[in-house]
């Protein structure tokens, strides 16, 4: 005899004629979300009936719903109910009505964790309700599946993990247990540790988002001001709906955020005789130096940008209070009055101060942006002429090296310092052992550890005197600390990472999707080590929004003057 189906089984079977569901026993929504990730009900016709818990009409074409519970923890009690085109709601539709929904149950996205919904055929009757409480959570749940669809209020508390998307669609992304860290930055690309990081990364990420689909209209409007906070600020309760769309577990925010800002750090200091800076000036381009010119291929699009752009590269570089500076990205555009460097210089100077740069005579390199070496003349002396490594990887993809001695003025021993930008991680092109090998460090390994080969090779002739073993390669490597470019240096070539020898412990210049980490580095001769006295990240960009830069709001000051933050040195040679 076959066994007697049960109550719930009854229920599905009745309900999978188009809306053949009793008007007086709806199901209840945990059953249309069933306890895996997507429904079991999908396709079918079902009835349900909540309470409206957040009205997306607007941003998201609908609502939410939740009942009271099925009693299956596994199962969610919240549900999202898509108004297509033509289906019209009640005007009695408002959150805290308790509404019933006739539709057919669908899967929003692709993949397994699509968000489960209901398009709805007919809504109503609405009438008053109560509006359920949200579920606490005070930890990263170990699965955000039982909550799909449902209210919740996290105090956790939150980190501000990124806000590159928060122009763009209204989202901020946050996490669980302090700031995000690539991978790679913590450990070997490929290792079990690696996969580890990545995997965390994964589950303690939650997008706070704003209810819409596209660019918000004016500012944000669960941030007081509609400004965005600094990475690393603290977010202490965040209320709204749990849902996973496009790919991310988020959090549809349904009241204001309260976020206690993370301060901004006032310039470094570092003890030493003698200090040494590294900035990547994020594309400073000058048009023809005389205020035409632009756009030009990078950069600022106009003159007024430009000067903008230039005040701040000026106010960091002056906070900084180094005696020599290697620069990344200016434009390529030699060294008379008109060009990138000699503007720079210029205004640096402005107040009175001495700075000079170092002139190669050409390039260095055929590339559309080259680094560059500036100096204080009343604190230290070049010594000799420089030097470039031209050829091989230096060549259209991976800027050209250069090198320069000085000395401290009144002083005899002296510095190497090497300014370096190895090719980024951009695909464009990448074929081979350059393309993406799927272990996290993106395209152009290859080419950057040849690269670094190459740097140490060259090095270790020493290009610029038999005496000068004093060495500090600076710049963005483009690459994080573990992977192989900054490995092989370290391991291989028995270079010093100057933060490890100062002790200072997660360092990071650069925050690129929410993951925070360094491309830029400081590494130093086993001669040089012994010399370093502190080394230190002013965390003036990085960690900024995007917004505050020079083509934002143009906040005044040295905030998010680049995309890189810059590092400070301090030597007694």
């Amino acid at each position: 005899m076959s066994p007697r189906p049960s109550r719930h089984a009854w229920s599905l079977l009745l309900c999978a004629a188009a809306f053949a569901c009793d008007a007086a026993s709806p199901l209840a929504i945990g059953q249309v979300q069933g306890a895996d990730a997507r429904s079991p009900l999908l396709g079918q016709a079902v009835t349900v009936e909540g309470t409206v818990t957040a009205d997306f009409r607007t941003g998201l074409e609908g609502f939410y719903l939740q009942d009271g519970g099925d009693g299956d923890p596994r199962t969610s009690d919240g549900i999202f109910v898509r108004l297509p085109e033509g289906v019209a709601a009640p005007d009695t539709l408002a959150v805290g009505a308790r509404c019933r929904v006739r539709g057919t149950v669908a899967e929003l996205g692709s993949g397994r964790e699509s968000l489960t919904a209901i398009e709805a055929a007919a809504v109503g009757p609405c009438r008053p309700g109560r509006t359920p409480q949200p579920q606490l959570i005070t930890a990263v749940p170990g699965d955000w599946e039982p909550l799909e669809g449902m209210a919740g209020r996290i105090q956790a508390p939150l980190t501000v993990a990124g806000s590159h998307d928060l122009g763009r669609y209204g989202e901020l992304l946050a996490s669980f247990g302090g700031r995000l860290w690539q991978p790679a930055e913590l450990a070997r690309p490929g290792s079990a540790e690696h996969a580890r990081i990545a995997a965390d990364n994964a589950r303690l990420r939650l997008l706070l988002d704003d209810g819409g689909s596209g660019r918000p209209h004016g500012p944000v409007p669960y941030l007081e001001g509609g400004r965005a906070p600094r990475v690393g600020s603290t977010i202490t309760a965040a209320e709204g709906i749990l849902e996973h769309r496009h790919g991310s577990w988020r959090l549809q925010l349904t009241a204001p955020l309260a976020l206690q800002p993370a301060p901004r750090p006032a310039p470094p200091t570092v003890p030493g005789t003698l200090k040494v800076a590294a900035f990547n000036l994020e594309n400073l381009f000058n048009g023809d130096g005389r205020g035409g010119g632009f756009p030009t291929p990078r950069g600022a699009r106009t003159e007024a940008a430009m000067r903008a752009q230039l005040a701040k590269l000026v106010a960091t570089i002056q906070a900084l209070d180094a005696g020599i500076a290697a620069l990344m990205e200016l434009e390529n555009d030699g060294y008379g009055p008109e060009s990138s460097i000699a503007q720079l210089v210029e205004a640096l100077n402005a107040d009175g101060a001495q700075w000079r740069f170092v002139d190669t005579g050409h390039g260095p390199g055929g590339d559309t942006i080259r680094v560059g070496l500036i100096y204080r003349a009343d604190r230290v002396v070049p010594r000799g002429r420089p030097a470039m490594l031209e050829g091989g990887p230096f060549g259209q993809r991976s800027r050209v090296p250069l090198a320069q001695a000085f000395v401290r003025k009144g002083g005899r021993v002296p510095l190497v310092v090497v300014a370096n930008h190895f090719k980024s991680k951009g695909c464009s092109e990448a074929e081979g052992a350059d393309a993406d090998q799927g272990d996290g460090q993106g395209c152009w390994n290859a080419l950057r550890l040849e690269s670094a080969r190459r740097l140490h090779q060259w090095l270790a002739g020493r290009p610029l005197g038999p005496d000068l073993e004093r060495v500090v390669l600076l710049g963005d490597f483009n690459a994080y600390a573990m992977e192989d470019p900054l490995h092989w240096l370290r391991s291989e070539g028995g270079w010093r990472d100057a933060f490890e020898v100062a002790g200072v412990e997660r360092p990071w210049s650069y925050v690129y999707r929410g993951h925070s980490g360094r491309l830029d580095h400081a590494l130093l001769s086993p001669a040089l080590a012994a010399h370093l006295r502190g080394a230190a990240e002013w965390h003036v960009n990085a960690d900024e929004p995007d917004e505050a830069g020079y083509a934002g709001r143009n906040e005044p000051g040295p905030w998010r003057s680049s995309d890189h933050d810059p590092l400070l040195l301090g030597f007694d040679l």
